[in-house]
């Protein structure tokens, strides 16, 4: 008879984040004895690291934190949304955070490559995590944004998982509240730059040549095109062009004059969905 009971089951898959199935074979395997169970699990996890590297990682949550005109936004992958919920993997998610806010990370490769108080490298942790866990987890993207003002916000698209949108805008001039409402905006309406003069000038002109072929197909008088291609080419910049989006809470106005009236600027921003 196994020498454990269904407690030392559930301690062990808090402690793990392990499948039931494994917590009991390894259980089984140390003859209930915990420290070696998990020994055991971890083996075996690291043993099939190699065969989850190709495995899709689209679940998983965002941290988004904002202090003394820092901004730092992180995205941690897994596979399931089981997992994203656990306790084991925000907790993980959590400690890789605050490593991104203490390296001062910009990017995700920086962040693992960094060394962590306790001698192992971010990336070691996440393949310990991989094998207990039994997941691939991964840190997708990491941005940092500095200003005078940053607001950062994170919001969730169901209610019984961790945060699947994070912001960070970046404002000079103005208050908080007009910063965040900015942020707001910029998680429900995504954005994909501060300025046209950001949009690259290959995208721009396919968008003139799909503009122009339409308005053909559909008819339009030749004489005509210029002003319809060029009215199309300013929609897409009202669609991707933060500056230039109709402002959430006042759509007859744009975020640049909600901005100017409040007397600020945004000078830069960060948007990452869950597996986006």
């Amino acid at each position: 008879m196994a020498n454990y009971t269904a407690a030392d089951i559930k301690a062990l898959r808090e402690s793990t984040g392990a499948g039931m199935l494994d917590v009991k074979k390894a259980l089984d395997e140390a003859d209930g004895d915990q420290a070696k169970a998990t020994e055991i699990l971890r083996v075996k996890g690291l043993k099939g690291v190699t065969k989850r590297e190709g495995r899709t990682t689209s679940n998983g949550l965002v941290i988004a934190k904002a202090e003394g005109g820092v901004g730092t936004l992180v995205e941690v992958l897994c596979e399931t949304d089981f997992v994203a919920k656990g306790e084991k993997f925000i907790a993980l998610a959590e400690q890789v955070f605050d490593q991104a806010v203490a390296v001062k990370a910009t990017t995700a490769e920086e962040l693992l490559a960094s060394t962590l108080p306790d001698g192992q490298t971010v990336q070691e942790l996440l393949d310990a995590s991989n094998a207990t866990i039994g997941e691939k987890i991964e840190v997708k993207r990491v941005a940092r944004v500095e200003a005078p003002n940053v607001a950062a916000y994170l919001h969730k698209t169901s209610p019984d998982l961790p945060a699947q949108i994070g912001v960070l805008v970046a404002t000079e001039g103005g208050d908080e509240s007009v910063a965040r409402d900015v942020a707001m905006h910029i998680a429900a309406f995504s954005p994909t730059v501060l300025t046209r003069d950001e949009v690259d000038a290959e995208t721009v002109e396919n968008e003139r040549r799909v503009a122009e072929a339409t308005a053909k197909e559909e008819g339009k008088p030749e004489a005509a095109l210029p002003k319809i291609v060029e009215g199309r080419v300013n929609g897409f910049f009202k669609e991707n062009v933060l500056l230039e989006q109709p402002f959430a809470k006042e759509p007859k106005k744009t975020v640049a004059k909600v901005l100017e009236e409040a007397g600020a600027t945004a000078t830069s921003f960060a948007r990452f969905r869950v597996g986006g």
